[in-house]
């Protein structure tokens, strides 16, 4: 049989544009000569929908376009996720389906069994964990069909208490197929694969497993599907962070080997790490602006590495012609700041405009004299500075229709080294799930062809530039030293008294940890932070604003 599988960029709630998207592909499959075409997880309304679940309306809509999908499949099938009404009192009223769709009509439901709250994920929710193990059956040939973390219950200490697999298999089926819609990190590709390897060699089954691609607010869905044999080995690729169709024929019980070459300016293979994040990067901010029918950024341009690093991921994602930075020098911002961000913007092709502050914040200060009577220069002068940037950068987005793209990494996230409605305000946080050392990495990587980024805002030493001779070292420890606690405490979720034993000075690792702790006000305040790491900041890690842990 030959069976079609489409990775597409879906947008959550747009049920014209989905089913348009999968309609055109079951239209290619057919051409092809498949017979069978698979697709996504929640495909026809987007993942995740979240609360949109709640709504009657939504769930129509959706009802509405798997009939209309249906309409489309004669003389060929297609599985295709979406949500499904639970029939009986009790529980959910909504299933998470995979629907398999043939001669015009609804063929087989399966619904998702295994449903994950951890982390970005709070499937149960809204949806009742299906209970009915059944294999369905095309032409003769019987498919174990799951959906995503079906296949995921495995390891010496599973996550749940059944294994869908353990009921399918005993139906004596001839393949697996497992519809996804697996979130990005920079490791996620390698533990993916590793997953789906050890199901087929434990279920010695060939496997086809479809995912989601593209951004949706802060996930972002690298796509990456692939096919692997009965011997564990990948017999088929798709890109990654593109749109992708493929086809393959499943012959003799396996797949039959057959080689497509990546489609042009893609690559099926994820890449280096630092290839994976400025992919990811791009593609988020390119999809939060498409999907929010946005055009223009806007940013500030400081001269130091993270605004640099954000201006050139704006410009190769949105082109040069949809991005303004903004130059605010203030009375401490150094020479070398300024003519710094003036050749980068000329490089980039970027429009640029200098707002010089000091003027502004003169008249501040001097409103200020005399509640502020007999108090030294502090926090307070220097905040000032940030939030006067914040507010003309806002100006800017409201007279001229500008996104404001947030600068802040993830270091400085995590240990509150940011100013409220100053440097951290913005509609999307853009390197806030990458860390400081990261981020020179990630210039590097930009640097590594051709020198985009001039060299001298990697070499000198950060600076937020609001006081004299003021340096990131004077408030924070060294990025190398603070970046590898935070990965422990954040990634990790190790305790202080084990990121100590590991060989971290006791002071500094509660200091740092207090510092965390006590900025989650803060973070409960930024903007979405396009996720690339294991355990991003925002809905992947719940945090009392209250809490005593390490007092």
């Amino acid at each position: 049989m030959k069976i079609a599988f489409a990775q597409l960029n879906l947008v959550i709630g747009d049920f014209e544009r989905n089913v348009a998207g999968i309609v055109a592909h079951i239209r290619k499959a057919k051409d092809s000569g498949a017979r069978l075409v698979v697709f996504p997880e929640l495909a026809v309304c987007g993942y995740p929908p979240l609360d949109f679940l709640e709504f009657d309306d939504f769930f129509r809509r959706s009802q509405e376009a798997i009939h209309q999908i249906a309409k489309e499949c004669r003389g060929i099938a297609a599985i295709v996720g979406g949500p499904s009404v639970n029939p009986v009192p009790e529980g959910k009223n909504l299933f998470n389906s995979a629907y398999v769709l043939d001669n015009g009509k609804i063929l087989a439901v399966v619904n998702k069994s295994l449903l994950p709250t951890y982390d970005v994920f709070d499937e149960y929710r809204y949806f009742e964990p299906g209970k009915n193990t059944s294999c369905i059956e095309l032409d003769g040939l019987k498919i174990a069909l799951t959906i995503c973390e079906d296949l995921w219950n495995e390891g010496e200490d599973p996550l749940y208490t059944s294994f869908p697999m353990d009921e399918l298999i005993k139906q004596h089926p001839s393949v697996m197929i497992n519809i996804a819609a697996s979130p990005f990190d920079y490791n996620h590709a390698e533990e993916r694969l590793r997953v789906l390897q050890k199901n087929v060699q434990k279920y010695k089954l060939p496997l086809l497993y479809v995912n989601q691609v593209g951004s949706q607010t802060d996930l972002i869905f690298d796509g990456g599907s692939l096919a692997i044999n009965k011997s564990g080995v990948v017999a088929q690729t798709s890109a990654y962070f593109k749109e992708d169709f493929s086809t393959l024929i499943l012959e003799g019980g396996d797949w039959k080997q057959n080689s497509k070459p990546p489609a042009s300016g893609t690559s099926n293979s994820p890449g280096t790490k630092m290839q994976r994040i400025h992919d990811a990067l791009v593609m988020g901010i390119r999809d939060y602006f498409s999907k929010l029918g946005f055009t223009k950024a806007i940013l500030g341009l400081s001269g130091g590495i993270d605004s640099a690093v954000v201006a050139v991921l704006a410009t190769e994602a949105l082109g040069p012609e949809h991005v303004k930075v903004l130059l605010m020098p203030s009375e401490f911002s150094s020479r070398h700041s300024v003519d710094d961000s003036v050749e980068l913007a000329g490089r980039l092709g970027i429009s640029n405009e200098t707002i010089p502050i000091k003027k502004v914040y003169d008249q501040y200060v001097e409103t200020l004299a005399a509640g502020f009577k007999g108090q030294p220069f502090n926090i307070a002068e220097e905040n000032l500075q940030a939030r006067i940037r914040g507010m003309l950068l806002m100006a800017q987005c409201n007279k001229f229709g500008y996104i404001l793209l947030n600068t802040s990494n993830k270091s400085e996230a995590a240990v509150g080294y940011g100013t409220l409605y100053g440097d951290m305000c913005g509609g999307l946080s853009v390197i806030g799930d990458v860390y400081k050392t990261e981020v020179y990495e990630l210039a590097r990587f930009i640097n590594a062809k051709k020198e985009i980024i001039p060299n001298n805002i990697l070499v000198k030493p950060p600076s937020a530039e609001l006081r004299p001779g003021q340096l990131d070292s004077d408030a924070l420890p060294d990025y190398e030293i603070l970046d590898k606690v935070l990965y422990q405490y954040i990634e990790r979720r190790k305790g202080p008294q084990e990121i100590i034993a590991s060989g971290f000075e006791e002071a500094l690792v509660k200091r740092i940890l207090r510092m965390v702790n006590t900025s989650e006000h803060k973070r409960y305040q930024t903007p979405p932070m396009l996720r690339v790491s294991p355990k991003a900041f925002g809905l992947g890690r719940r945090m009392p604003i209250v809490g005593r842990y390490l007092s």
